[in-house]
């Protein structure tokens, strides 16, 4: 090994690190090793954004505003229904594709949401990796630049689902139909989403919406449940409902510091 190359797993094995919230936290959070999982689910509950890299081109690209959302992605959802219909789809064949795609999404929601996003780790990269796609988040939940998922990210996830998409179903017509509905239902995902962190709920099925998904973040070993943000579906099939209290139910909240450390 050469005098420049990093051994990052020894520097993993090294005990007790801690990340400075004041410096770019992305080249850090992998020193923690096993104890990234207890450090990331340690809300810290300030608003103000923490900065993520040192490269400005790079830190651009982790942040986006709510209404970014429907102005980027909504024109994608109206661009493929009409190529549906421009291969041979009427509008009413076109429709139940689509609707069918919203419902999909729901479902690629929770698998992403409960596999990928609450992915346990301890390697340096599989810790740097699980901060920067959803870690964050929890680290930090009122964060507003990065509640929605930036476009260019969201883009690592839109283009490998549509290949797979056209090698699973030759009708390219049906595949325009789905994949709108999908981006129909990501849309929809994501303010929902922002919704349940700055929105004011306005019925009880709202408010029990913002409880749980407040509970997901706050409460001890709540993150284990409610991975479904639009829909509580799939929790119910898979019984990952929020149980309504658990044997250690306590929150975790950290009071916000400037060094965090466990």
């Amino acid at each position: 090994m050469s005098n420049s190359s990093v051994n990052y797993e020894a520097l993993v094995s090294q005990p007790k690190r801690s990340v400075d919230l004041s410096k770019p936290i992305v080249a850090q959070v992998g020193l923690l090793g096993a104890d990234y999982d207890d450090w990331v689910h340690q809300p810290v509950t300030r608003k103000e954004t923490p900065r993520f890299f040192e490269s400005d081109i790079l830190e651009m690209g982790t942040k986006a505003k709510w209404w970014m959302i429907p102005l980027i992605w909504g024109p994608v959802v109206v661009m493929c229904e009409a190529r549906a219909v421009q291969k041979g789809l009427s509008p009413s064949q076109a429709f139940p594709g689509f609707i069918a795609g919203v419902l999909a999404w729901t479902f690629v929601e929770y698998l992403l949401h409960r596999f990928v996003f609450h992915m346990k780790t301890s390697s340096y990269w599989g810790n740097t990796f699980h901060y920067v796609i959803h870690g964050f988040h929890h680290k930090h939940p009122m964060d507003a630049n990065r509640l929605v998922f930036p476009p260019v990210m969201a883009l690592f996830i839109a283009i490998p689902v549509w290949y797979l998409m056209k090698f699973l179903i030759p009708y390219r017509a049906v595949c325009y139909s789905l994949y709108g509905g999908m981006f129909m239902g990501y849309i929809m995902y994501d303010l929902t989403h922002y919704f349940l962190h700055f929105g004011t709920a306005f019925s009880d099925h709202l408010y029990k919406m913002k409880k749980d998904h407040s509970n997901h973040h706050f409460k001890n070993q709540m993150h284990n449940y409610g991975f479904g943000v639009t829909s509580s579906f799939w929790d119910v099939v898979f019984s990952t409902l929020p149980p309504t209290k658990l044997k250690s139910d306590q929150a975790v909240g950290s009071q916000p510091s400037t060094v965090e450390s466990y």
